[in-house]
Parts: C-alpha cells; sequence; structure tokens
C-alpha cells in the first residue's frame, strides 16, 4: 500500500492484533515490489495485506513470493493489483469492500432524502431571498413521502443503500440485469428496465461498476427521461454518465446532480459544476475517510484470523465473480 496511508488506516488495537496473528514487521510498508528489502520479504511471505496503492501482483511478483498463499485486500476493488497469475497459482483473495460500502451507502442515503426535500434549490433560494417568504406554497410539491428512487446497480453499496431506505415511505425501483424478479421481491424492490428507472424516478442513484459494458449507460437519451426537477446521484465511477449531456442539464436547470465522482477525476478549474446551485459536488469522499479506514483494517485483521484457523474467508473474492464487479 501507499506508505503513508498504513499508519491512518491500521490502528494501533488493530495492529496490536495482526501482531499476535502473524509474524511481521510493522515498519514494512512496500509500493514497490522490486526492490531488494521487497525481493527479501516477498520469499518469505504467506499472506499478504494489502490496501490502496498496492503494485500488480503480476508473474515476476510471484516467482519471488513462492510461499504466497493469500491476499486481504483492506480496500475494496482488488482489479489493480489481483492479476490472472494469481488466480492461475490458485491464491485466495479477500476483500474489505463490503465493509468500504458501508459509508458509501450512508452518504447516498442522506443525499437521497436531501434531494427529495430539494434541500440545495431551497437553500439556495433562501439565500438569494434572505426575506420572510412561504415556503410551503412555493415548494408544496417536494418532500419523502412516497417518492420514487431508483436504484442502478445491487452491488453491495446498492444492496446496502436498499436495505437502508427501506423503513422511509419511498417506492424503490431496481435495475440490474444479474438479479432475478424473486431476488428483487426478496429485497424489496421492483426490478424493471434502466430506461423505465429512469422516466419513473424521482432520485436515480448509480451504484454499477466500471465495466466497458457500463460506460455511459447513463447517457443524454435517458437523462431526458428522468422527470423534471429530479435528481442524479452517483457515487461510483464518472465514467458511467455522460458528462457533457449531464452538464447541459443541470446548467438548464432542469435537474439535480450530487456527484462524488465525476471524469476526470479532479474537474477543470472552469467546470461549471462547482458552482452550479442544483449540484452538490463532494472530491470522491463517499467512501472509508478519517476514522472509517479503521473498520476496513479490523475486517482484514478478521480475515486473517479466520485465515489462521483453516476457515474460509468470510468475504472472498472469487475469479468468475471479477468481470462484473468493479
Amino acid at each position: 500500500m501507499h506508505p503513508e496511508l498504513a499508519p491512518r488506516l491500521i490502528d494501533a488495537d488493530t495492529m496490536e492484533r495482526l501482531n499476535g496473528l502473524a509474524d511481521l514487521d510493522p515498519a514494512l510498508v512496500l509500493d514497490d515490489f522490486t526492490t531488494p528489502e521487497a525481493l527479501t520479504a516477498l520469499a518469505e511471505t504467506e499472506v499478504l495485506l494489502t490496501s490502496w496503492g498496492c503494485p500488480s501482483l503480476d508473474e515476476r511478483v510471484l516467482a519471488a513470493a513462492s510461499r504466497l498463499r493469500a491476499v486481504i485486500h483492506a480496500a475494496g476493488s482488488v482489479k489493480h493489483h489481483v492479476t490472472e497469475a494469481c488466480w492461475e497459482r490458485g491464491i485466495q483473495v479477500a476483500s474489505a469492500a463490503w465493509v468500504n460500502a458501508l459509508p458509501v451507502a450512508e452518504y447516498t442515503v442522506a443525499a437521497v432524502l436531501f434531494s427529495n426535500k430539494q434541500v440545495l434549490r431551497l437553500a439556495a433560494d433562501y439565500r438569494g431571498r434572505r426575506a420572510p417568504y412561504d415556503w410551503q406554497v412555493a415548494y408544496s410539491h417536494i418532500g419523502n413521502h412516497r417518492r420514487t428512487v431508483g436504484i442502478v446497480g445491487a452491488s453491495q453499496i446498492g444492496r446496502r443503500v436498499i436495505e437502508l431506505l427501506r423503513p422511509f415511505d419511498l417506492e424503490l425501483l431496481l435495475h440490474d440485469p444479474y438479479v432475478e424478479p424473486d431476488e428483487a421481491d426478496a429485497l424489496g424492490v421492483r426490478s424493471v428496465g434502466l430506461d423505465e428507472l429512469c422516466a419513473l424516478s424521482d432520485v436515480v442513484s448509480v451504484h454499477a461498476p466500471q465495466l466497458p459494458s457500463t460506460r455511459h449507460m447513463i447517457d443524454g437519451r435517458r437523462l431526458a427521461l428522468m422527470p423534471d426537477g429530479a435528481t442524479l446521484i452517483n457515487t461510483s465511477r464518472g465514467s458511467l454518465i455522460d458528462q457533457d449531456a449531464m452538464v447541459d442539464e443541470l446548467v438548464s436547470g432542469r435537474l439535480g446532480a450530487v456527484l462524488d465522482v465525476t471524469s476526470p477525476e479532479v474537474l477543470p478549474a472552469d467546470s461549471p459544476l462547482y458552482d452550479l446551485p442544483n449540484v452538490l459536488l463532494t472530491p470522491h469522499i463517499a467512501g472509508s475517510l478519517g476514522g472509517e479506514l479503521h473498520r476496513m483494517a479490523a475486517a482484514a485483521a478478521d480475515e486473517l484470523a479466520r485465515y489462521t484457523t483453516g476457515l474460509p474467508f468470510a468475504h472472498p473474492v472469487l475469479a468468475q465473480d471479477v468481470h462484473r464487479t468493479a
């Protein structure tokens, strides 16, 4: 992982636990597997604890790590470092993606509830008026009562969002080609096509993985299907939305948006998204941040404890699932 990440990720309690589970050097944090120090360590390594910034575990690295049996990832996607060579070697892989899903889902639920309440538009209106006004009359159409929320993707995050929204008086729609109708019923959602979801939803929240097949899945045509005043939430990846078409809709004021990701990741300084009153723009912080990082390291320690006792990982990553996950 990135060396500067380690002390923010692993708190004292988890480090003490890791030391009790395995023979490790807490000072050895690698982001380059080609150095003499790294090659010496790899030759003795049975389990790698990884996170953001881990180099690729390609054939050359695996050749130097003949004892490697497992990779435990204290972050989300393993695609950046777990290669086909790892699967061919039969290396076990676990990920704390399910833990990282928790704050993303919480961010999303807050965004859904604020969006249906039209908080951004109302706050901007209040800021401009600075005087008494009949808000009940002007905003008689807002609120979360019997609103429709469309979830795009029954990922770990998407499923957690569904779970957290269940107590509210909302209709939940889901689009996911891998979810059968009976599973959708069990989740408490109605499975629909993506066009129908966009056309019916007061809020559309994107939780699909970044794949070639999902690029611009929310394109100009589907944005045009969304009702006037609807809100688009994206906590997945910027590439899933046709950003030029989205900007046109947002500049017009017809739609609102809560965007934690964009394309590019950091927008040019002159992007209108920074200043539009109907847009909440955040710098990819919906996932684990601050103290939330410790929860991922603790989850990784849980998986290491299972490994040391011969139990299977509680949250394994399987080779056959990688092609359709983030």
